[in-house]
């Protein structure tokens, strides 16, 4: 059986729907099953059953059977939330009974860190351990993340393997729940669609043009499939990034969108919030060579195909993720 945790959610409803198909596998779904409105996002299958987050830890101390995996992606992701008691008691403390039980019965495990815990970008954007000590993010959602990371990395005590991966910003089917916390993709198709027309911060630097303020985009279907990699390949113990390694614009992002609907493009730009603007950052890029040294070979989905895909098989269709 294979645990994935935060199973109703973005990441974590693509992930379980795609172990669900593989011949033989069993999959927990565990998650906070009050919240309907995400429902549809996990099908119902004979290969997939429940059980909410809060009665994990009992069911577990009667489970007769083995757990091969625990994918722990569960956990409280609004960038703009300012109660720390939330994520201390979902983001750490959680994370940390996670740790335990895989340490305790020797279950390998991966799990979701954030390309929040690199703060403002002052020292790259490398999953070096040696500089996590250093990092200051710049919010409670990415210190919650941060602090698991610490914690993980002062740790005797470990499960048989385990990896932390550093989502950068992903995209594709079953956001629709997120609000404001989708990715751009998905708010651009809906004022697009409603519209006809995108908003896009100004820049306020000099030395970069407005819409030229860049990310690294990386589809839904390339994280499940990097995932599936690494339960496939043994790695060296540790905490890697996960983008593209490639940073695209928002205008770029934004021309995808429109082409994706078939649609002429038409950008306004506007001012960056003043609230917003000290800390607004204006690149991210994953660093992947970590990852491509242990072997990990296959090839990320482009922004345009991305995009297109994602429009076309699922929003203009009000699809959710098939495999």
């Amino acid at each position: 059986m294979i645990i994935v945790t935060g199973a109703l959610g973005f990441i974590g409803s693509c992930l379980t729907s795609e172990l669900a198909i593989q011949e033989g596998v069993q999959v927990l779904a565990v998650d906070d099953f009050s919240q309907s409105e995400k429902y549809r996002n996990l099908p119902d299958h004979p290969n997939i059953s429940r059980i909410a987050r809060q009665q994990l830890w009992r069911y577990l101390e009667h489970q007769k059977e083995s757990i091969e995996y625990f994918i722990h992606l569960g956990a409280r992701t609004d960038t703009v939330e300012t109660n720390e008691a939330i994520f201390d008691k979902l983001n750490l403390e959680y994370s940390k009974q996670v740790w335990t039980y895989c340490t305790q019965n020797q279950v390998p495990l991966i799990y979701a860190s954030s390309a929040a815990t690199y703060g403002d970008g002052e020292y790259g954007f490398v999953d070096n351990h040696a500089l996590v000590p250093r990092l200051r993010p710049m919010n409670p959602y990415g210190w919650s993340k941060q602090e698991f990371d610490l914690w993980v990395l002062s740790r005797n005590e470990k499960p048989p393997s385990w990896v932390g991966l550093k989502f950068f910003n992903v995209y594709g089917p079953n956001e629709f729940h997120k609000g404001r916390m989708a990715s751009v993709v998905y708010h651009a198709f809906l004022q697009i669609k409603n519209s006809k027309t995108m908003r896009l911060f100004k820049s306020h630097l000099d030395e970069i043009a407005d819409g030229e303020q860049k990310r690294d985009f990386i589809y839904i279907k390339d994280i499940i499939k990097t995932i599936q990699w690494i339960m496939e390949n043994r790695l060296m113990d540790g905490i890697y990034n996960l983008g593209t390694g490639h940073a695209r614009s928002f205008r770029a992002l934004t021309e995808a969108t429109f082409s994706a609907m078939d649609l002429d493009c038409n950008i306004e730009y506007v001012d960056t919030p003043k609230d917003i603007r000290a800390n607004y950052q204006y690149f991210t890029e994953a660093n992947m060579e970590k990852l491509r040294t242990q072997g990990f070979d296959l090839n990320f989905t482009s922004l345009e195909k991305g995009v297109e895909e994602y429009i076309k098989e699922y929003l203009l269709p009000d699809k959710n993720y098939s495999h």
